[in-house]
């Protein structure tokens, strides 16, 4: 009995573990079917993601072509690179500083086809940021490729400023840039140089500027386009190596890479800067060793070796001169150097420069030979019209028997006289100028814009040449330049052109009159006197620790680099005159009164002016409010003269060249005034 009971037992406990076991198959059964089911609207989800991706990266690269009716519009510090992979030039970024001293700078991709004589711009949503002063370099790999690295950027006004450390690759064949990011890379800078040697990219020198003094490099680097890799090469400090520099040549040969020239500052403790034009010349000797080498070798695994040689200075070579970067002309294993600009700056009460547009040649095999590459001059031509052309030819200043016209760009000779012959090829010379682009395809050399200077004004060019280096005839131009400059000692006056037909009919008096005498608005001795007043009223503490703190407050009133564009030119600067603040926010004042009056021509100036110096007024009292302690009752301008030579030690002690000082003592931004032509030098 109990027997039966205790196996009825274990049989209901095996029936309700056998259902349980099938309850558990139904469930993963259950749970596996619905799985199934829902595998296919994932799979579509899953599909639609990948299509929206694929979306935006096609909207990211979409590249748009256009056909431009020349070449790009007037710039400098842009590069013109020869097309690995066909007869094209590439042009790419550059920047342009208005007369109204306004910075603009670019991202554009141009293509230049010799053959048609055409231009096309390429854009597209994922590039590189507008920029100057950087580096391209082409590649012939992979159906042709260029590199960028680095280069420079600033605001609309110049108050805030940056160095690029990024690095770029342009597909030719898909016209579409990929950003190539790397943890170990150069540091951020401008002005250096890359050449391509075998599948390495080598980078050396350039700037960096964090504001107050630049430091200028001579590091090397090198990038593997087979690994994608950057590194810098260590160099013993036994080993002899160039100084740093910027704005130099760099090209390749078969054994290494030709290192030549340059621009830098020397600093020197209590004196002013000082810049510095380099002509030496050095070689990179590059080598690759093999893999058997390697195996064999028990001392180094690294197959590139690098070392750094200076060459001796040939007897014959260029005069000394900045801004003259060559190309190179890989047919004749030759550099290429068009132009420049000779800085004399040893004279602390103005800087004289020479600027050059003549034409050389730089052997690159050996030990290194220059050699002048003078057109050919006519039979037919006199004695007296050789000398002549050969004159220009050189560089030297051009003679002219009616220098009272002003010299359009492309038309800078003097063909009247009985000295010249007008079928001259020297009469195609482009003018003289410095940071001129460069680039020769096959044996043609291709010239686009620079920059050339007269007085104080600075012109930045939009000429085009070609010359045939294999037979140097004569200079041809693929497109003129509208720009005018006028002669020697008119630029002074250019100014007035637009308003200066504009006669006096109302007899107003007093500032009204003013307007009219100076530009439509001043005159600059009245103004100026009236300045001395204001200053006169201005009371100051001799105490030399007081005098520096002042003097720091004096200059910090126009350095907030937080200011909005509005504020930089609405705001009179430290040391300004009325007469300087209202000929750089002439046209600011102008709308002003414009949106407030019915008023038309020179009573709508005379409505500027009094906005201006209105606004003049208040400030002044601001800077009296910020330097002046209330308990001085001195007020002589003679003590008011510590403080301004307090600011000039501030600035001497950052390292600042006179130019520089001069700006940062009225408080001026880097990059206005004179210091465009010293950061163009670099």
């Amino acid at each position: 009995m109990g027997n039966e009971k205790k196996n009825t037992s274990k049989a209901a406990a095996k029936a309700a573990k056998k259902q349980k076991a099938e309850a558990k198959i139904a469930k993963k059964e259950k749970k596996k079917s619905k799985k199934s089911t829902d595998a296919l609207p994932e799979d579509e989800d899953l599909e639609a993601i990948l299509d929206k991706i694929n979306r935006e990266w096609e909207d990211a690269h979409k590249v748009t072509e256009e056909l431009v009716e020349g070449p790009p519009s007037r710039r400098a510090n842009a590069t013109l690179t020869p097309c690995p992979s066909g007869n094209y030039l590439w042009s790419i970024g550059g920047e342009f500083f208005s007369d109204d001293k306004k910075a603009y700078f670019y991202n554009d991709v141009y293509r230049y086809n010799p053959d048609k004589d055409e231009w096309r711009k390429f854009v597209s949503p994922t590039c590189p940021g507008p920029r100057s002063a950087h580096a391209v370099v082409p590649s012939a790999a992979g159906g042709g490729k260029l590199f960028l690295f680095g280069g420079e950027f600033s605001s609309l006004y110049q108050n805030t400023f940056h160095h690029y450390r990024d690095f770029w690759c342009f597909d030719i064949s898909t016209h579409s840039w990929e950003r190539l990011d790397t943890k170990i890379k150069p540091s951020a800078r401008s002005g250096h140089r890359m050449a391509m040697w075998k599948h390495y990219i080598v980078l050396f020198g350039g700037f960096y500027d964090p504001g107050h003094r630049t430091q200028y490099l001579n590091d090397t680097w090198v990038f593997d386009t087979q690994e994608y890799k950057w590194r810098q090469i260590e160099f013993k400090d036994i080993d002899r190596k160039p100084s740093p520099r910027s704005g130099f040549s760099f090209l390749s040969t078969p054994e290494g890479i030709v290192l030549h020239g340059g621009y830098c500052k020397e600093y020197s403790k209590g004196k002013r800067p000082i810049g510095v034009m380099l002509d030496d010349t050095w070689f990179l000797r590059m080598s690759l060793e093999t893999s058997q080498s390697l195996s064999s070798s028990t001392v180094s695994t690294d197959p590139l070796s690098l070392k750094w040689e200076r060459r001796k200075k040939p007897s014959f070579a260029p005069h000394i001169r900045s801004g003259c970067t060559m190309s190179l002309w890989s047919a004749k294993s030759m550099g290429v150097m068009f132009g420049g600009v000779t800085d004399d700056d040893r004279d602390e009460e103005s800087l004289e420069s020479i600027f050059w547009n003549d034409l050389y040649g730089y052997q690159l095999i050996g030990n290194g030979r220059w050699q002048s590459m003078v057109l050919k001059k006519l039979k037919k031509a006199g004695r007296g019209g050789k000398r002549k052309a050969a004159a220009v030819q050189q560089g030297e200043p051009e003679v002219s028997d009616g220098d009272d016209d002003a010299v359009k760009t492309q038309e800078a000779k003097n063909t009247e006289g009985p000295d010249v012959d007008p079928d001259d090829p020297i009469l195609t010379t482009p003018i003289p100028r410095y940071n001129a682009m460069l680039a020769v395809l096959k044996n043609t050399l291709y010239i686009y814009g620079g920059i050339f200077e007269r007085g104080s004004r600075e012109y930045t060019l939009d000429d085009f040449y070609s010359i045939q280096l294999d037979k140097l005839e004569r200079y041809t131009c693929l497109k003129h330049s509208g720009i005018v400059i006028p002669a020697e000692g008119d630029e002074s006056s250019s100014d007035e052109d637009d308003e200066g037909g504009e006669s006096d009919e109302d007899g107003d008096s007093d500032n009204e009159t003013r307007v009219e005498k100076d530009d439509e608005g001043l005159d600059l001795e009245k103004l100026d006197d009236n300045q001395h007043d204001e200053e006169v009223d201005k009371p100051v503490d001799v105490q030399h620790h007081e005098v520096r703190a002042r003097a720091t407050a004096f200059m910090g009133v126009s350095k907030d680099t937080t200011r909005s564009a509005e504020d930089v030119i609405s705001t009179p600067e430290p040391g300004e005159t009325l007469a300087l603040f209202y000929a750089r926010s002439r046209e600011y004042w102008t709308q002003k009164a414009h949106g407030v009056s019915d008023n038309r021509g020179k009573q709508l100036r005379r409505d500027g002016f009094s906005f201006a110096e209105e606004r003049y007024g208040a400030s002044v009292r601001g800077w009296s409010a910020l330097t002046v302690s209330p308990t001085i009752l001195v007020a002589r301008l003679a003590e008011y003269k510590p403080i301004l030579e307090e600011v000039e030690k501030i600035l001497a002690e950052a390292g600042l060249d006179e130019d520089e000082m001069r700006a940062g003592a009225a408080g001026k931004t880097a990059g206005s005034g004179g210091l465009v032509s010293s950061r163009n030098r670099r």
